[in-house]
C-alpha cells in the first residue's frame, strides 16, 4: 500500500488524471515484482476502458527545472534518472521478448494439418510487437553504450562524482527517435481488444494454446523465473505508453535549460504528450461519425506527401480516414504553443479512381539544381561528421543542421518522381508525389482498399476534422535523416551491389520488373530497376543493379507487371540492411513477396564516398568487344541478345521470313542508339517495335562486333572438321573446340544456336529452315583472322569463305547434344541459400 499511496502522489503533484493513476498502479505492482499472478488479479475488462478514457494530457504543461538544486545536483540527478530509464528499459526488453517466445512456433505451425492459431489469429495477436521491440531494443542500445562511455568515477566515499565529460551527455536525439516511432503504439492500442479476443477464445477452445498462454516466463535478477500469462503481457505496451510521457517529464526537470538536450528532450515530451492526447481524441472521435450502414469514420493512416495539385509542389499533412482523404496545411508552433493544421482539400472515397505512373524525366534545370543541392547537403554533412563535438562552436553547428534539414526538406519536396493521381466522380482531380515506389503502394494500396467497399460519405465538418489532426495524427513530422544527431554505427556507408536472378510464382504469363529502392541520405539514386522480362511465368533477368549508400539500413523490393501501358505492383517486401550481414562477396537468396518469390544476390563494399556528381552514362554495347559488354553487364550472355531473342521467341516465331527480311534501317538505328545509352529505355521500346526490327538488331549486334563470336583463329580447325564425312565423329570435334573458346563467346553461341533450333521447328510456318539460318547467321559469327588469308597466308577464295562459314554454323545446328548456355555468373556459388520470408 505504500507503493500504491507513493504513486498516488506523485500522480497528484503533476496533476494528472486519474485513469493515468490507474495505469501506473498496474506499472507499479508489476515494477516491486508482485508477478505474474498478481497482474493476473488486476487485469480487467475495465482496464481497456480505462486506458482509452481521457487522461487529460493537455493539462500538463512543461515542467519547470529545479532552481532550488546547483548545476551539479541538478546532473547528478538527470544521471540517476537515466539509469533508471535503462534498467527500466531492460525489464520490458525481457518482457517483450517473453511475449515474442511463442510467436515462430505459432507461425510455424499456422501451415500444418493442425494448427493451433492460424496465420490470420498469429497476426492479430502479436500484431506490431516485434517493430516495438526493434525500436526500443535501439533505444536501449544507444542509451546503454552512451551512459557507458560517460561512466563517472567513484570517490573514496562510494559516492559518483558527477565527471565534466558526463555534464555534457547528450540523449536529446535517442529520445526524439523513440517518440517519433510511437506511431507503432498507435497500431498495437487499435488491434489490442482484438489481439485480446483471440487470446481469450484460443484459451477457452483449445487446450495446447491454452498451456503456452498460461506458462510464459521472463528471466529475472539472479536466474529469477517469473511466470506470467499471455493475457497479461499482451498488456505490458499499453502500460509503457503512459510511462513514457512521465519519464520524459523527469528527465526534463533534471535537466539545466542551456544543456544541449534540453530542446530536444522539450521537443520530445511535447510530441509524447500530443500522441496521447490523439489516442483518446482518437477514441472519441471514432465514436463520434457512424455512416448510416453501421461504418465509424476512422484515422487509417497519416503522413507527409508532395501535393501538386496547383501545380506547384508543396509538403502536406494527408490523413487518410475510412470514407475520405483529408490534405492539410501544416503549421509549427512557437514554443509553449500547439502545433496547427489548415485545411487545404479533401476527395471523399467513394468512387475515386486510383492511376500511377514514374515521371523520372526532369528538365534539365531541374536535374542541375537538385544535383548541386545534393551536392551542398553531402559537403556541410561532411563539415559537421569533421566536428562531432561542437569545436567550432555550438551556435555554429546548430545553424548548420537546420541548414542540412532545410535542404533536405527542398529535396524532399522537389526530387519525388513516382505520381499518383486522384479522380473522384465530382471531377475534381488531384497529384500527389513520392519519393518511392514503396511508399506510393503503401498508400495507394491503402487507399484502393478502402475505395471498394460500399463506401458512404457524410460530408466532415471540416474546421473539426482538421483541428482534430494535431490530437489524432501518428506521424509527427517528415522523416528527415539529417533530424538525427548521432550516426547509427549500423547503417552501411559504401556500395550496394544487388544481382536480380529471377521470379517464380505468377498466377499467370506477364511482362514483369524488379524495382529495388535503399533509404539513407538523399546524395545519390537511391532506386533502379530491372529491365521488363518477356511475357512469362517465370521471368529471368541476371542483372546486376549498384547503389552509393550512405547511412543505408533499408533495403525495398518490388515485383511490377506491365500491360496495356498499366503498371502494377504484384508483390514488396522489406530487407533489413546490416554490415554483419553483408560481404563483398556475392550472397545469394531468395525473398518472399506474397505469393511471389524473387531470387537475388548481395554483396556490400564499405569504403569512403565523393560528392555526388552527374549521373553515370551507360556505357555503349555496339561495337565494343563482347567480353567487355559482359564484363560491364555482369554476365555472360550480353543483355542485347537475351532480349531480343526472348521478344522474338514471345512475338515472332511463326513470322514469315524471320531473320531473313530485315526491319527499316531508321528503326534498327533508333534502338541500336536506345541499347547504347539506357537499357531498360531500349527494352520497354522493344516491346512495342515491328519484330522484323527486333531481329534486325540482333543481327546487327553480331555484325558489327569488332572480332567475331567464333574466335578468328578457329576457323581454319573449323574447316577441317568440315572434312570429316562421319557426322557423329565431325560433331564431338566441333564441340571440342567450341569448349576452348572464352566463356561468354560460348556461351552467346550455345544461347543463339539454341534459339535459332527452336525458330526452325517453326519452319512449317516462318519458313526459316536450319539451312536457311545458317546463310542469315553464318557470316557474322564465324570470319577468318585476316580477310582473304589464310595464317599461312594462302589466299582462301570468298566463295570457299562463306561456304565455310555457313556449313559450320548448320553443323552447329544439326547437332541435339549441345550443352545448355549458362547465361549469368554464378553469384555466390560459394555460399548457402537463404529463404528471407517478409
Amino acid at each position: 500500500m505504500d507503493v500504491y499511496q507513493e504513486a498516488l502522489s506523485y500522480l497528484e503533484s503533476h496533476h494528472a488524471a486519474a485513469a493515468s493513476s490507474s495505469l501506473l498502479i498496474v506499472c507499479v505492482y508489476s515494477a516491486v515484482g508482485t508477478g505474474g499472478e498478481a497482474l493476473e488479479d488486476v487485469f480487467h475488462e475495465e482496464t481497456v476502458s480505462c486506458f482509452l478514457s481521457p487522461l487529460s494530457s493537455e493539462s500538463i504543461d512543461f515542467p519547470d527545472t529545479l532552481t532550488s538544486c546547483s548545476r551539479e545536483e541538478m546532473l547528478e540527478k538527470r544521471l540517476v534518472v537515466l539509469r533508471g530509464i535503462l534498467d527500466s528499459e531492460e525489464v520490458y526488453l525481457r518482457e517483450l521478448d517473453a511475449l515474442l517466445a511463442p510467436m515462430k512456433a505459432l507461425r510455424a505451425s499456422a501451415g500444418t494439418s493442425q494448427p493451433v492459431l492460424s496465420s490470420q489469429q498469429v497476426q492479430t495477436v502479436f500484431y506490431q510487437i516485434p517493430e516495438l521491440r526493434d525500436v526500443h531494443q535501439s533505444f536501449y542500445s544507444g542509451l546503454k553504450a552512451r551512459l557507458g562511455a560517460h561512466t563517472p568515477p567513484e570517490s573514496s566515499s562510494g559516492q559518483d562524482v558527477p565527471s565534466c565529460s558526463s555534464s555534457e551527455l547528450e540523449m536529446g536525439d535517442l529520445f526524439l527517435k523513440l517518440v517519433n516511432h510511437l506511431g507503432l503504439y498507435g497500431g498495437f492500442i487499435e488491434n489490442y481488444e482484438k489481439a485480446l479476443g483471440v487470446v481469450r477464445k484460443c484459451t477457452q477452445a483449445n487446450p495446447l494454446f491454452r498451456t503456452l498462454a498460461e506458462t510464459l516466463y521472463i528471466n529475472g535478477a539472479y536466474k529469477a523465473r517469473t511466470a506470467y500469462t499471455l493475457e497479461a503481457l499482451l498488456y505490458k505496451p499499453l502500460d509503457r505508453i503512459t510511462k513514457t510521457t512521465l519519464v520524459l517529464r523527469d528527465l526534463l526537470k533534471t535537466t539545466p535549460v542551456e544543456h544541449k538536450d534540453y530542446a530536444a528532450l522539450q521537443e520530445a515530451l511535447r510530441l509524447s504528450q500530443s500522441f496521447l492526447s490523439g489516442v483518446n481524441e482518437s477514441s472519441q472521435s471514432k465514436r463520434e461519425v457512424t455512416l448510416t450502414h453501421g461504418m465509424r469514420r476512422q484515422l487509417m493512416r497519416d503522413g507527409f506527401v508532395v501535393d501538386a495539385s496547383d501545380g506547384v509542389r508543396s509538403l502536406r499533412h494527408f490523413f487518410l480516414y475510412t470514407d475520405l482523404l483529408l490534405c492539410t496545411r501544416f503549421k509549427h508552433a512557437g514554443r509553449g504553443k500547439q502545433d496547427q493544421y489548415r485545411f487545404s482539400w479533401y476527395l471523399p472515397l467513394a468512387g475515386l479512381r486510383l492511376r500511377w505512373v514514374a515521371d523520372h524525366e526532369q528538365p534539365p534545370d531541374t536535374t542541375v539544381r537538385l544535383l548541386n543541392l545534393r551536392t551542398k547537403m553531402f559537403l556541410l554533412r561532411q563539415q559537421l561528421q569533421q566536428n562531432p563535438k561542437g569545436a567550432r562552436g555550438l551556435t555554429w553547428t546548430a545553424r548548420n543542421r537546420k541548414k542540412l534539414e532545410q535542404m533536405e526538406l527542398l529535396l524532399l519536396t522537389h526530387s519525388p518522381v513516382y505520381r499518383l493521381d486522384l479522380h473522384s466522380p465530382s471531377g475534381k482531380s488531384h497529384t500527389l508525389f513520392f519519393p518511392s515506389l514503396y511508399d506510393l503502394e503503401e498508400w495507394r494500396d491503402n487507399i484502393h482498399k478502402l475505395t471498394r467497399g460500399n463506401i458512404e460519405t457524410i460530408p466532415p465538418d471540416l474546421l473539426t476534422l482538421t483541428c482534430a489532426c494535431v490530437k489524432l495524427r501518428m506521424t509527427q513530422q517528415p522523416h528527415l535523416h539529417s533530424s538525427v544527431a548521432a550516426e547509427d554505427e549500423k547503417s552501411l556507408c559504401g556500395t550496394v551491389s544487388v544481382a536480380i536472378h529471377s521470379a517464380s510464382g505468377l498466377q499467370e504469363p506477364a511482362c514483369v520488373y524488379v524495382c529495388v529502392e535503399v533509404d539513407g541520405y538523399e546524395f545519390y539514386d537511391k532506386q533502379a530497376q530491372t529491365h521488363s522480362s518477356v511475357r512469362s511465368l517465370n521471368p529471368l533477368w541476371d542483372q546486376e543493379l549498384s547503389f552509393q549508400v550512405d547511412g543505408a539500413q533499408k533495403m525495398m523490393v518490388l515485383c511490377v507487371s506491365q500491360s496495356d501501358g498499366e503498371e502494377a505492383v504484384l508483390g514488396k517486401t522489406t530487407v533489413q540492411l546490416e554490415s554483419s550481414s553483408l560481404s563483398s562477396r556475392w550472397r545469394r537468396q531468395t525473398l518472399q513477396l506474397g505469393q511471389l518469390e524473387v531470387t537475388l544476390s548481395l554483396k556490400y563494399c564499405p569504403h569512403q564516398l565523393e560528392a555526388p556528381g552527374a549521373p553515370i552514362q551507360q556505357p555503349p554495347v555496339f561495337c565494343v568487344p563482347i567480353e567487355k559488354v559482359a564484363q560491364q553487364e555482369g554476365v555472360l550472355v550480353p543483355h542485347v541478345v537475351r532480349c531480343c531473342v526472348e521478344e522474338v521467341e514471345r512475338r515472332g516465331m511463326d513470322e514469315v521470313g524471320i531473320y531473313r527480311i530485315s526491319g527499316t534501317a531508321t528503326d534498327i538505328s533508333s534502338l541500336k542508339a536506345a541499347f547504347n545509352t539506357n537499357l531498360r529505355e531500349a527494352v520497354t521500346r522493344l516491346r512495342s517495335a515491328e519484330v522484323n526490327t527486333v531481329s534486325g538488331v540482333l543481327k546487327l549486334y553480331f555484325r558489327e562486333l569488332p572480332e567475331p563470336l567464333m574466335p578468328p583463329d578457329l576457323f581454319q580447325s573449323l574447316a577441317k572438321t568440315l572434312d570429316i564425312q562421319d557426322m557423329n565423329s565431325r560433331l564431338v570435334s566441333m564441340l571440342s573446340l567450341l569448349q576452348s573458346c572464352p566463356d561468354v563467346n560460348r556461351n552467346t553461341f550455345l544461347y543463339l544456336i539454341h534459339h535459332l533450333q527452336r525458330v526452325a521447328k517453326r519452319q512449317d510456318v516462318n519458313k526459316m529452315t536450319l539451312m536457311n539460318l545458317a546463310t542469315v547467321f553464318g557470316p557474322s559469327l564465324l570470319r577468318p583472322p585476316v580477310a582473304g588469308l589464310e595464317h599461312n597466308g594462302v589466299t582462301v577464295d570468298i566463295s570457299q569463305e562463306v561456304v565455310i562459314q555457313v556449313q559450320v554454323v548448320f553443323s552447329y545446328l544439326q547437332s541435339n547434344s549441345l550443352p545448355e548456355a549458362q547465361t549469368s555468373l554464378p553469384y555466390g556459388s560459394d555460399t548457402e541459400e537463404e529463404t528471407t520470408h517478409m
